[in-house]
């Protein structure tokens, strides 16, 4: 597919990323998963592609980080939890030396705003105003209460920001402040290029549903999937309400619309305060856990695992003006081919100095089924001291090292057949074994900066 033609930046397509939170591999009804009702994601599929071997990445940090600056998360010293309270101590934050797909959209004359969640980083010299939005209101750590908005492990804190500025909207329910705080934005921004990066903290826990999308699942049999069910439905509700946004205002046809979740789903489901005199004033015991009911399929793992089901994500991408509808691609694609994706169908240039990317345009993906992947089979993933190597139908995972000193445990998965990564098969294929190490520690080298 060829470039646009250079133009004025008014002339380029509006961009609109719709990020969900523990989205599980094939939690919609357009993967599969016909107990949930999703007719927003759904039928974002069936305008656009719909890809079925998408990877974002383990955990929520990695994977914001790489779909920000199409590179691998440890080239911007995303390897752990980024600093959460941006009131407390200076601790990990996102190198400002990433130049993030804001930054080069908003250099290309794009008004970019970002609503929900960032978890990059809350320091207050960092975060999405240092990294190119214009305009933030959301969460700058990891997950809050939906109505307190207090980010609940340990003691808690109160997390809710214009920029920098503490927030106070105890009552008022976040997932639908952020999907107005989007609509707002495109009804102000609807005559130039923007770029709308709406990432939702749903269906991450707690699992707090609108009590209309509870009501359609009150028969279903199991109530940790009801919980979740509910939730989803509520995350595709706020999706509808942008896309319906945007085709009132005649801008849907010129609108690149991506759609990912950050991981797989969830199994944290023991979460409870522990304290009495929670700084949310939530009571000692009060549970606040993910119901663990996602679908995998025949994949098996979740949410801070390297197996399917923690990395494997759905993801689409619809364009009307200039992309296929209805198509499906199994090709391997990531979260750091949205950044190359992107600036080729915008026609921006990559700048000569900007940071080499990782990622991939998928434009010859999305023009051929029969398509390379760029990837050549070979994926590469890290977190916490953990990682994993995927090389064709292999994948060799390692733990962390434990903190009394314990060795890493390593196993080999087979992604092909039946019941794929159930069995270990490490010790009877060592040299495969050896060569995975092999791969990954050239990999670590050449991406720690």
């Amino acid at each position: 597919m060829a470039l646009l033609a250079g133009g004025l930046a008014r002339d380029r397509p509006n961009l609109v990323i719709l990020l969900t939170d523990d989205q599980g591999t094939l939690d919609a009804n357009c993967y599969g998963s016909s107990d949930l009702i999703t007719p927003h994601i759904d039928r974002l599929a069936a305008t656009g592609v719909r890809f079925t071997q998408a990877y974002a990445h383990t955990v929520c940090c990695p994977a914001r980080a790489a779909l920000m600056t199409g590179r691998h998360p440890q080239r911007g010293g995303v390897n752990d939890w980024m600093q959460g309270d941006m009131r407390g101590p200076k601790g990990l934050n996102m190198a400002l030396e990433e130049y993030t797909l804001a930054e080069a959209l908003r250099d290309a004359g794009y008004r970019t705003g970002l609503f929900g969640k960032w978890h990059l980083g809350a320091h207050e010299d960092h975060g999405p105003e240092k990294q190119g939005f214009d305009e933030f209101f959301g969460i700058r750590d990891g997950f809050i209460d939906n109505s307190n908005h207090y980010f609940l492990h340990g003691s808690g804190f109160h997390d809710l920001y214009e920029g920098t500025t503490e927030v106070q909207a105890r009552g008022k329910y976040f997932p639908q402040m952020i999907t107005d705080r989007a609509l707002d934005f495109i009804d102000r921004n609807r005559g130039r290029p923007f770029f709308l990066y709406l990432a939702f903290n749903l269906p991450h826990y707690p699992e707090q549903a609108l009590r209309e999308h509870e009501e359609p699942y009150e028969d279903m049999a199991d109530p940790a999937r009801r919980s979740y069910a509910a939730v989803v439905t509520t995350t595709d509700h706020c999706i509808g309400l942008v896309m319906e946004r945007l085709e009132k205002l005649g801008l849907r046809e010129n609108t690149i619309v991506i759609f990912m979740s950050d991981n797989g789903h969830s199994e944290e489901t023991t979460l409870r305060i522990k304290m009495d005199g929670h700084r949310s004033g939530l009571p000692k015991g009060h549970f606040y856990g993910a119901s663990g009911a996602g679908n995998t399929g025949k994949w098996i793992g979740h949410k801070n695992t390297f197996l399917e089901g923690g990395i494997r994500v759905p993801a689409i991408i619809s364009y009307p003006a200039r992309l296929p509808e209805g198509a499906v691609r199994d090709q391997i694609v990531t979260a750091m081919d949205w950044y190359p994706t992107v600036l080729e169908l915008c026609g921006i240039a990559p700048k000569a100095d900007s940071p080499k990317l990782d990622g991939f345009s998928l434009l010859p993906v999305i023009g051929s089924p029969a398509a390379e992947s760029g990837y050549n089979n070979v994926l590469h993933f890290a977190w916490r001291g953990g990682w994993a190597v995927r090389e064709g139908d292999w994948k060799l995972i390692s733990t962390a090292p434990g903190r009394n000193g314990e060795k890493p445990q390593v196993t080999l998965h087979h992604l092909a057949g039946k019941q794929p990564e159930v069995k270990d098969h490490a010790a009877e294929k060592p040299e495969l074994v050896g060569r995975l190490r092999e791969l990954h520690r050239a990999w670590l080298e050449e991406v720690t900066p």
